[in-house]
Formats: C-alpha cells, sequence, structure tokens
C-alpha cells in the first residue's frame, strides 16, 4: 500500500470547482498588474546584475509543480511531479553549483551576489515569474516550488512532504514564505516556535543538525494548513487574501526571506 493510499482525510484536500476558478481569476488579473507595474523597473534589475557580474541577466531552473502520482522505482513507490521552467532574475554566480550541483540555498549563501542578496531580500528577483502565473504554470499564492531533483529524498524523510502539492500548484509567495524565516526556522516568539522542539532534529542525532529535512518540515505545516483552506470558497479567499495583503510588508521589511 503506498503511502497517500493510507493518509488521514485531514491530508486528503479536496479543491472544489469554484475555488480553482476563482484561484484562476486572481492569477491572471495579478500576473497581468504586477506584470504592467514592474515593467518599468525590470530594466534597471537588469542592469544591476550585469554591471557586477556579467552575464545572464534571467535564471532558467526546472521545477516541480502539482503531484501526478506514484510510480515504483526500485522497490519504492515514489512521488512523480508536473515539470515546468521557472524564471527569475539571477542572483547568484554564474558557476555557482559548478562543484556542488544542486542544493538549496542557504542563509548568507556565499554564492549570492551583492545585488543578488537584495533582490532575494526584498523578492524582487522572483518577478519574472509572474509570467509563470500568467501562463497557468504557477499561481499567486501557494507552496514554494522546489528542484524536482531534490523532492524524492524529501519525500522518503518527511512523511506527506509530496501532499503539499497534490491538486495545488505552487506559489510566487504562500502561507509558508510569508510565516517563516528564508531558510524555514520559525520567528522567535512566533506560535510556530512551539512546534520546533519535536520538528526539529526529531531524533536528536548531532550528524543531522541543521539539515534541509528540518527546515522542510516546519514548512510543510504551513503548506498542508493553505492546502486545506482550499476546500471551501470562504476559507480560501481568507486565506489567499490573508496571504497576498502581508507578501508587501515581507517585501519591504525584508523578512519571510
Amino acid at each position: 500500500m503506498r503511502l497517500h493510499d493510507s493518509l488521514p482525510l485531514a491530508y486528503k484536500c479536496a479543491v472544489i470547482p469554484s475555488v480553482k476558478v476563482t484561484k484562476r481569476a486572481i492569477d491572471i488579473l495579478s500576473s497581468s498588474i504586477g506584470l504592467l507595474a514592474s515593467a518599468p523597473l525590470m530594466p534597471l534589475i537588469a542592469l544591476a546584475i550585469y554591471v557586477e557580474d556579467k552575464g545572464p541577466i534571467l535564471y532558467k531552473q526546472r521545477r516541480a509543480g502539482m503531484l501526478k502520482g506514484f510510480e515504483d522505482r526500485d522497490g519504492l513507490s515514489l512521488p512523480v511531479f508536473e515539470e515546468f521552467d521557472m524564471f527569475k532574475f539571477r542572483s547568484m554566480r554564474i558557476d555557482a553549483e559548478k562543484f556542488t550541483g544542486a542544493v538549496l540555498a542557504q542563509e548568507n549563501d556565499p554564492r549570492i551576489t551583492r545585488v543578488g542578496r537584495f533582490l532575494r531580500k526584498s523578492r524582487l528577483d522572483e518577478l519574472p515569474q509572474l509570467m509563470n502565473i500568467l501562463r497557468g504554470e504557477m499561481s499567486l499564492v501557494g507552496p514554494r516550488p522546489e528542484r524536482p531533483e531534490l523532492l524524492v529524498n524529501l519525500a522518503l524523510a518527511i512523511p506527506f512532504f509530496e501532499e503539499r502539492m497534490r491538486d495545488v500548484k505552487p506559489g510566487l509567495t504562500g502561507l509558508a514564505q510569508v510565516s517563516l524565516g528564508y531558510t524555514g526556522r520559525a520567528f522567535e516568539g512566533s506560535e510556530a516556535s512551539a512546534f520546533e522542539g519535536t520538528l526539529l532534529n526529531p531524533f536528536d542525532l548531532p550528524e543531522t543538525e541543521g539539515s534541509t529535512a528540518d527546515d522542510m518540515r516546519m514548512k510543510l505545516l504551513f503548506d498542508l494548513a493553505y492546502a486545506a483552506a482550499l476546500e471551501g470558497l470562504g476559507s480560501f479567499l481568507r486565506m489567499e487574501l490573508g496571504v497576498i495583503f502581508k507578501t508587501p510588508w515581507v517585501m519591504v521589511k525584508g523578512v519571510g526571506r
């Protein structure tokens, strides 16, 4: 039996048709307005990137979208996700992954340029993703899109991790993105910080301290809460609008990144 077949009902969130239609309308409207409003700013960002570290302005990267299903591989039932090319303003050196391969960015990552650090802190590096939203590959609000080559191991290490993308598109912003720090850690004194004792390094192993799985467990709490809100139009609108209105504050203050 596969993991998702035995999930409790709380994790099997069904997005109702009215929510899908409303969400897509919000995506089309917001991405169109966003592209028009940011058009004067984009050439300035492009110039700053090129002056500091000559090379490509945009960065195209393969990302995982909605959960498609499961496939048997080497005796394991592994999740399979839709994939798409996500665009960002380049914030790292050209040779950032030459010696490391695909790895998640860390706080104070030395591969990030000075301009890139500002772009990441303000989220301006993600402006090109408005085109991904307009094309229907992403949504304005949703779980953060991750690298496909990293997701399988995360799904094996974290129960229910693949369920965050069941019938939900990845988002430019999201509940986890505006509620947690860049690496996925809760802010001191927040409600989420009360869960860190059980979610971070649950087996108290020194060699796993600060692992990527710890960060993703915290994000998963918020991603599943967001998915659950999509079961009703009222709960969806409260959640969606709450995240949308909180995102500019996160951008200005440079938190949640």
